[in-house]
């Protein structure tokens, strides 16, 4: 359940700040492999050799050697670290990792989308200026989960994502700096939700992102309809993941009540699970092969 606390709970053993999904630019190498790692290394038994990586990411259309830089470049960031089985060099899945590929998979694929009724978290802070560094990362971490910025102090989720704003604040050591209201509604000098979250989030960047994706991936979906080889499928899925996995961490899943009526997230939501419909069978047997001739 997304909304489980327990489930989104970060690992305690010497936490380190791990590769996190916006950290690299859709579709380059450092992007790809850490969805490679993502799709790939936890059905083969949370580890890989980096043959693997580099005929897996080949099917993606990157090359070998900028492969191998990608992983060194994830490896540093603390997802994975180096691991040699029976002779062959490879990578296995950190307990940080495994955290947040596990933290990704309930934002990738659970509900994204705040119901009528449900109430909203206002989240206020106060960090002085010495700590002006502090303050600048909870800011983009609260934009990483979609947050909204109502004031320079004051920001807004749903409250479903409650859990993921105290893992920030406890991640930050910030509990005696910030303090979360529960609100059932948002009003403000009579303006209406719609104008409100026109304010407090960037709806036109919002709505690129959905766009962008609906343009990039219709074709892909139009081509995996005839597409036999699985490698090719394999790729197409990867680099539709890829672009898709920013999308439901900038945008918070706002309730229709606020949003234009020509809002695009249900189509690219229907298309994102259409590609995976259409790539799984391709992508199970693909892996299942690495799954198989993994070393003991």
């Amino acid at each position: 359940d997304p909304r489980d606390p327990e489930m989104n709970a970060a690992p305690t053993m010497g936490r380190v700040h791990v590769l996190d999904d916006l950290a690299s630019r859709p579709g380059s190498a450092n992007s790809l492999i850490r969805t490679v790692v993502g799709v790939a290394i936890r059905p083969c038994g949370g580890w890989l050799s980096t043959a693997s990586f580099i005929e897996l990411m080949e099917a993606v259309g990157v090359s070998a050697n900028r492969t191998r830089t990608a992983l060194t470049r994830v490896k540093g960031k603390g997802l994975i670290s180096a691991a040699s089985r029976e002779g062959k060099p490879g990578y296995a899945l950190t307990p940080e990792g495994e955290w947040l590929l596990a933290r990704g998979d309930r934002r990738i694929y659970g509900q994204r989308s705040m119901q009528p009724g449900e109430s909203w978290c206002l989240i206020s802070f106060s960090i002085p200026e010495e700590q002006r560094s502090l303050r600048h990362q909870f800011r983009q971490r609260l934009s990483w989960i979609g947050a909204g910025n109502v004031s320079p102090a004051v920001w807004i989720v749903p409250e479903y994502l409650r859990s993921e704003l105290e893992d920030i604040v406890a991640d930050l050591e910030l509990e005696s700096q910030v303090t979360v209201f529960t609100v059932t509604g948002i009003r403000n000098a009579g303006l209406s939700g719609p104008d409100l979250a026109q304010d407090w989030w960037n709806l036109d960047a919002l709505r690129s992102l959905h766009d962008g994706f609906l343009a990039e991936h219709e074709p892909t979906l139009r081509k995996c309809a005839s597409a036999t080889d699985p490698r090719a499928l394999f790729g197409a899925w990867v680099r539709a993941l890829d672009s898709w996995r920013p999308i439901p961490y900038l945008d918070p899943g706002l309730p229709a009540a606020v949003l234009p009526g020509d809002w695009p997230a249900d189509r690219s939501g229907a298309l994102f699970q259409a590609l995976r419909d259409a790539t799984s069978a391709a992508v199970e047997a693909t892996l299942a092969r690495y799954a198989a001739s993994k070393p003991s």
